[in-house]
Order: C-alpha cells, then sequence, then structure tokens
C-alpha cells in the first residue's frame, strides 16, 4: 500500500510540477521561520549579556558551521539519491541509502565530538578569539559538541523524509523542538545564572527531543514510507560512495563558507568587537529572509530528483524555471523590506549605537546583491537534484577563496580602507558566482534530452 500511495504521488508531482513545489515548499518554509524565528530569540536573549557574549557565540560559529555544514551537504545529497530511486520506483534502494546514511551520521558524530573535546579550545584561539571572551566561548562550543549527536542524527532524518517528498512532518517535529528552545533560553540564560551556556544547553536539549521523536516515529511508529530494517541492513559501499559523491561537494563548499566566515571575523575584530558583532548579527537577519528561497530550493532538489530518476524531462525543466523565478521574486520582495528596516531589525539584537550602524551599513548593501544570491543557490540545488556535485564546490571556492576573501584582505590590510570594503567584497564576489552559477546550469539542463541512465 505504502509503495501505491508514494507511486502516485509521484505522478502527482509529475502532473502539476508548480503545485508540488509549494506542497513540499510551505511547510518547511513555515518550519524554517519558527527555527529563523528562534536564532532571532536566542540572539536577543544573548544580546541581553552584552557585545561580549554576542562575540563568544560569532568565534564558535565558524567551528559549528564547520561540521554542521559536512551534515547539511551530506544530508542534501541523501535526499536528491532517495529522490532519484523513488522516481526510479526502487524503494529498496531507498531504504537502503536511508539506512546508510544513519550509519553514517552515527561515525560522524562521533569523530567530530571526540574532536571537539580533544582540540576545542585550541580551535577558537587559532580564529583569533580574544583572551578576554574565551571561557564563554569555549563553555558554549563544548556543549554543543557534547550534544552534536542528537543535531546530526535529527538533519539526516529530516533529509530522508525531504528526499521522499514528506515536508510537513518534519515541520511539526522542527517546530516543536523550536518552541522548547525558546521556553529554556530565558530559564536557563538568566534564571539559571548560565550565561551563554545555558544558550548551548536549551539548543542541545531541543535537539535531544527532536531526535527522539524522529527515532519513535522511524522504528517504533513506522510512519514514513522510507523504513528501517535493522535486522536485514547490509553493508554497501556504493550506496556510502553514492551518498559521498553527491553531498562532499555541498558540505567542502559550506565548509570554505565556514573558512571565510573565519577569515572575516579574523579581518573585523582588528577594527572593533563591534565589528564582529554587528557582521553576526547582520548574517542572522539576512538569513531569516532568505527562509523562503531555501525552502523553495530545497523542494527543488527532491522534486529534480524524483523527475530525473523517472526521466520526466519536460516537468523537470519546468520546475527548474518556475522556481528560480519564484525564488527571485521573493528576494527582489525581502530585499527591499530589509533594505527601508534594516535599522529596526538590527535593533532587536543590541542597544549599542556602533553595533548597529555597521550593521545596517552591511544589510543595505548586501541587499542590492540578494536576488543574485538566491538565482545562484537555485542553480546549485538544481544540478544537486541532478547529481552533479561538483559545480556548487567550484562556484563556492571561486567566490570565497578566489575572490571574496582576497579581495577583503586586500581592501583592509594593503589599501587600508574602512569596514565597509569587506561588504564590497562579499558584493563583487557575489555577482561573479551568480554569472558562473547561470551558466552552468542552462549547460546542464540542454544535455538533459541525452540522458540514458539517471543514476
Amino acid at each position: 500500500m505504502k509503495n501505491n500511495i508514494k507511486e502516485s504521488r509521484l505522478e502527482e508531482f509529475a502532473s502539476n510540477p508548480k503545485k508540488a513545489l509549494w506542497i513540499l515548499a510551505l511547510p518547511m518554509m513555515v518550519g524554517m521561520s519558527v527555527q529563523a524565528i528562534y536564532q532571532i530569540v536566542d540572539m536577543i536573549f544573548v544580546g541581553r549579556l552584552g557585545s561580549d557574549a554576542i562575540a563568544a557565540l560569532a568565534f564558535n560559529l565558524p567551528l559549528l558551521f564547520f561540521a554542521i555544514g559536512i551534515i547539511f551537504g551530506l544530508g542534501s545529497g541523501v535526499t536528491a539519491i532517495i529522490a532519484q530511486f523513488i522516481g526510479m520506483k526502487n524503494k529498496k534502494k531507498a531504504d537502503n541509502a536511508a539506512e546508510h546514511s544513519i550509519l553514517l551520521g552515527i561515525i560522524l558524530s562521533s569523530l567530530f565530538t571526540i574532536i571537539g573535546w580533544s582540540y576545542g579550545k585550541n580551535l577558537l584561539a587559532l580564529l583569533g578569539t580574544p583572551e578576554h571572551i574565551m571561557n564563554d566561548a569555549y563553555n558554549y562550543f563544548i556543549i554543543l559538541v557534547t550534544g552534536m549527536f542528537f543535531m546530526i542524527l535529527s538533519v539526516f532524518f529530516r533529509s530522508i523524509l525531504s528526499g521522499e517528498g514528506d515536508t510537513k512532518f518534519p515541520m511539526y517535529v522542527m517546530g516543536s523542538g523550536t518552541i522548547i528552545n525558546i521556553i529554556l533560553d530565558p530559564i536557563l540564560i538568566f534564571w539559571c545564572n548560565l550565561g551563554v551556556s545555558g544558550a548551548a544547553a536549551a539548543t542541545i536539549i531541543s535537539q535531544a527531543f527532536v531526535c527522539l521523536i524522529f527515532l519513535y516515529a522511524f522504528i517504533i511508529k513506522k510512519y514514513p514510507y522510507i523504513t528501517f530494517s535493522p535486522r536485514h541492513f547490509k553493508f554497501d559501499l556504493s550506496i556510502i560512495s553514492s551518498i559521498l559523491k553527491l553531498g562532499l561537494p555541498a558540505s567542502f563548499s559550506m565548509v570554505i563558507m565556514s573558512f571565510g566566515s573565519a577569515i572575516f571575523n579574523k579581518i573585523l575584530v582588528t577594527y572593533s568587537a563591534d565589528a564582529v558583532s554587528a557582521y553576526q548579527i547582520s548574517s542572522r537577519i539576512d538569513h531569516l529572509f532568505f527562509m523562503p528561497v531555501i525552502s523553495i530550493v530545497s523542494s527543488m532538489v527532491t522534486l529534480v530528483g524524483m523527475f530525473y530518476g523517472a526521466r520526466e524531462i519536460e516537468a523537470l525543466k519546468s520546475i527548474v524555471k518556475y522556481g528560480i523565478s519564484r525564488s527571485f521574486f521573493i528576494t527582489v520582495c525581502s530585499s527591499a523590506f530589509v533594505y527601508f528596516f534594516a535599522s529596526a531589525f538590527s535593533a532587536l539584537f543590541t542597544q549599542d549605537k556602533e553595533i548597529i550602524e555597521v550593521s545596517v551599513g552591511f544589510l543595505r548593501l548586501m541587499t542590492l546583491v540578494y536576488p543574485f544570491v538566491a538565482i545562484a543557490i537555485s542553480c546549485g540545488r538544481v544540478m544537486q537534484g541532478l547529481g552533479k556535485g561538483i559545480p556548487v564546490l567550484v562556484i563556492t571556492t571561486v567566490r570565497v577563496l578566489g575572490i571574496s576573501a582576497p579581495l577583503a584582505l586586500y581592501f583592509s590590510f594593503v589599501l587600508h580602507k574602512s569596514v565597509e570594503w569587506n561588504w564590497y567584497a562579499m558584493m563583487i564576489s557575489t555577482s561573479i558566482a551568480f554569472i558562473i552559477a547561470v551558466t552552468w546550469v542552462q549547460v546542464e539542463l540542454k544535455k538533459l534530452t541525452s540522458i540514458n541512465h539517471p543514476v
């Protein structure tokens, strides 16, 4: 029965790709918006502790983004592979891919935890964390690292469900976890007097709750289309190879972005700690307004993967054009909104006038290129759905390591320009990445008519 239900849903998606995009994207959009609200509330609570507390989180972000970036990249590979197998109506391979992804998650969470315990303080020092905030930064880091298992498995469970075209259930689960996190934040940060460590503890407790719900749904309730059968599990290196082949380029691209964030933190701290805080606050704000686009492009991975696996090429081309155009339109509207209300948004996180001024400058410049970012992201996800991970890695490498970071270093330390020249470096690199991404996806789409074997 499950198999018939899923096959009929694939036919439904292929018959109306535009409707299918919103069926997948809207629940994801709601769930991600709730999470984004949590991130804002979390930063507001931490911001009440002072600029040093915000900076302590800021110096953690490159390390955390490194680890989570790898997992989200692999998770996107899992989504695409499962979607392709479902498009081919091969449930056995879809189940096997899901089981291997969980095994991979357990291995990686163990590895990250051991590295974090052993070298956490050294890594923070390497990133230039000032001595006076090192204690807060390390306490925050070590708590999150200890709970990495729950965070990573939650990502993989969500990726599996996305691959089978289910975004509603993850929305409910992740939304519940976010509400728990928001409730725990003030209790642990202020009432229990844990400060920055309380924010980390709230995150881990909520992620543990999310992970346990996913485990119950998969193992006990057997709710999803994908099913686990540990007794019949057989290790298949080709499945792991497929996940790594598609997911690692996306992971490495996120690692590169993490490295780029670390470079910018080290550059900005030479201006002031407030500049670092402003950069991180601005990043939270623009992430919030990219939520709808991220939801759309994430849904495109599922649909492109399914249509590619089923050889529904016309439906695939239709959803690519529709998804990219809607991402562009939404980003133009949200960019205008952020531009005019940048000061009010920044003031939600801090009352420090210097931080607000730098944050507003960043947001108003970057909103001019955010529509280009939306198209570039969409193109990268389309190529992931087609089973091609390398383009995402190449584009990110060129943008961050080839253009953005070198230009920022040149502007700051050779020309001795003011802090906003770092934002100019980001704008230039984003524009070039946009041109590369659009050109590349057009070439890939032209090849689709000669496809013989989707996987």
